[in-house]
């Protein structure tokens, strides 16, 4: 694949993944942000860069920015000699952000007991969905376990 070729699907993954990141809850123009930051070789954009690129308006990349430094997502660093911010991608512990994701599960899997304990008929359509959901979660957090173990002791 050329230069050419390839640039062109990243800018078509970046629109797919702006898309993911909206169904997750994103507003549009911040995950097209994101997601530029991640999918393109240049590692660092200035803010006219990123408008430029994304082809939006000023106020809201400012916006996107603001709300991306805000969520801890993005970083901005300077160069000397160059008064620019060049917003990139903050580079975070994968173990923090994979306990984040587990937190987040334990969660929903307590309110899925307690959902299930108030239950009138544990046999129910529901009631063996949310068994099934719980099982899912339970197995996906045993795996998880044995997986941060593994790379733990992977250093």
């Amino acid at each position: 694949m050329n230069t050419e070729e390839r640039i062109k699907k990243q800018l078509e993954l970046i629109e797919t993944m702006g898309r993911i990141f909206e169904r997750e809850g994103m507003q549009p123009v911040v995950g097209r942000i994101m997601a530029l930051l991640m999918v393109m070789d240049k590692e660092m954009f200035t803010f006219d860069q990123i408008v430029e690129e994304l082809q939006i308006s000023k106020s809201s990349a400012s916006v996107g920015l603001k709300i991306l430094q805000a969520s801890n997502s993005i970083e901005y660093t300077t160069i000397p000699g160059d008064r620019k911010r060049y917003f990139r991608i903050k580079s975070q512990d994968p173990l923090s952000l994979m306990e984040d994701i587990k937190r987040k599960i334990e969660e929903k899997r307590g309110i899925l007991t307690q959902v299930l304990e108030l239950k009138a008929d544990p046999e129910s359509r529901n009631s063996q969905f949310f068994k099934n959901l719980i099982y899912i979660m339970n197995h996906f957090l045993e795996k998880y376990e044995k997986h941060k173990e593994k790379y733990q002791n992977k250093g």
